[in-house]
Order: structure tokens, then sequence, then C-alpha cells
């Protein structure tokens, strides 16, 4: 399906809407791994997304045709290798930036890859690279936002929440992801000029729980801390009794205050 009713420059100008896929990153990737090029911006959307993934193979989960699961394919040739995470954080700005629109206070992007309303999760994203030697061949943006769902199961999916939750109304699917994808082409095309300051100083801004104390937890150990940046790989730089930690992805914990 063809759409030229966003109003972007390539980010959602083709989309391909599907009844039904295991997971939108996987589709997208047997669509790139053919010989015919396919247009940057491409999107990827699933009424029913019965196998999508989080970070580190958890597991998404999404009640059929309540909410959006879809993704976005990117060439950020551009991008240093040692800069990969701003995209990540690009990409998390703009969809901060589109559910403001939406819900004035209370999102927050949660590190690594979550959003947050307060202290519940509304959706997710996963970010597929493809690199070819020192650069980037391409990404696969994946975004699974809870939108319409009323009802989660607590065991699967922990502390979930949805847009219709906090509004109390549904929200229409198109008009959200046309929302998302506008902005995170914004954010995308600041990556391009180079704006890492900027885009990291609105990330921070956003970030859950940035300088406010939190408990975690690594290895079993349960300390207090503060956020006091992320830096340009990515890594989570805690400050606990006056001396910083830092963590890669899945190295710390995050609990209930």
């Amino acid at each position: 399906m063809q759409n030229n009713t966003f109003s972007t420059l390539f980010v959602g100008q083709n989309l391909i809407r599907l009844s039904a896929v295991d997971s939108t990153n996987n589709f997208l990737k047997m669509m790139v791994s053919k010989s015919e090029p396919l247009p940057e911006g491409t999107v990827i959307m699933a009424d029913n997304q019965f196998a999508g993934r989080g970070q580190q193979e958890n597991t998404w989960y999404s009640e059929p045709g309540l909410n959006l699961t879809f993704s976005i394919f990117l060439k950020p040739v551009f991008l240093p290798i040692n800069k990969q995470f701003m995209l990540n954080i690009a990409v998390s700005n703009g969809i901060n930036k589109a559910l403001g629109r939406f819900v004035k206070d209370g999102i927050t992007v949660k590190w690594p890859n979550d959003i947050y309303y307060n202290d519940s999760k509304i959706g997710g994203v996963l970010i597929e690279n493809s690199l070819s030697g020192n650069s980037f061949k391409s990404s696969i943006v994946g975004i699974g936002m809870n939108v319409n769902q009323q009802k989660f199961d607590i065991e699967k999916t922990k502390v979930a929440t949805s847009l219709y939750e906090i509004l109390q109304h549904d929200v229409n699917l198109i008009e959200l992801l046309a929302e998302i994808c506008s902005h995170i082409e914004s954010q995308y095309l600041q990556l391009k000029g180079g704006n890492y300051n900027r885009l990291m100083k609105e990330y921070l801004e956003n970030l859950y729980r940035f300088n406010k104390l939190g408990f975690y937890r690594q290895n079993g150990e349960v300390f207090e801390a503060t956020i006091t940046r992320i830096t340009e790989a990515g890594q989570l730089v805690l400050l606990s009794s006056g001396k910083e930690r830092v963590y890669n992805f899945k190295e710390v914990e995050f609990l209930k205050d």
C-alpha cells in the first residue's frame, strides 16, 4: 500500500500495512535482503504482530488491532559506528515529541529503549543495525506502542499502560503513526546534520529518573543512585555514594521506589 498523505519527506511515504506478521522487523529484514532496492523511510505496519521482540530477545505482547506495531527502514550511512546510540536517541526524542501532542505531561524515555508514562511502560524501541565494514549499511527501527488496549497481562508485561488508559478515549492509529513518523524524521535529519549535543540535551531533559534518586540492582546488590548522564556509546552513568558507576545494557535493573 503506497501512502503519500503523511506530512513527511520520506518516512512513511511508502507504507505497507499487513493484517498479521510474526514481527515487522523480521518482515522488513526479509524485504531488505531482496535484490530490489527499498526506499529509505519505508514503514511496515501490522494490525497483529504475534511474535514481536524487545531488546535482548524479550517478547513484546500486543493485543491485535488496538496498538501500533511497526518498523521503519533507515540508511544512516552518515553516522559513525561509535555514535550508533545517537540513532536510538533521535528515535526516542521523536516518539516523545509525538506523544506530547496527545499527553501533556508524564511521558519520558527510560534507558535504554522504553517509553514510559510516569512509572508505567507505554512503548518500546528495538533498533537492528546492519554494518558493512566500519560503516552503517542500514537500520531497522521497530516500535511498539500501547494505544487503545484496555487490559494487560501483568505477568507478561509487568507494569504497562496505554494511551487509552491515560486519556480514557481511543486514539486513531494512523494519525498517531503519522505524528510519530513526522517527528522521527525531524530528529533523524538533525542527526544527519551532526547536531549531537542538541539531541543529547533533549534526550536527557526527557529521561526517566534523570537527576533523581532511585533504587537499582546489580548482581543482587540493591543501591540508591542518581542518573547523571548517558555516554555517547549509550552507557548509563549512575552516581552512588559519591562514585560514578557505568553500565551497559542489561547490566543494571531499575527498581520501584
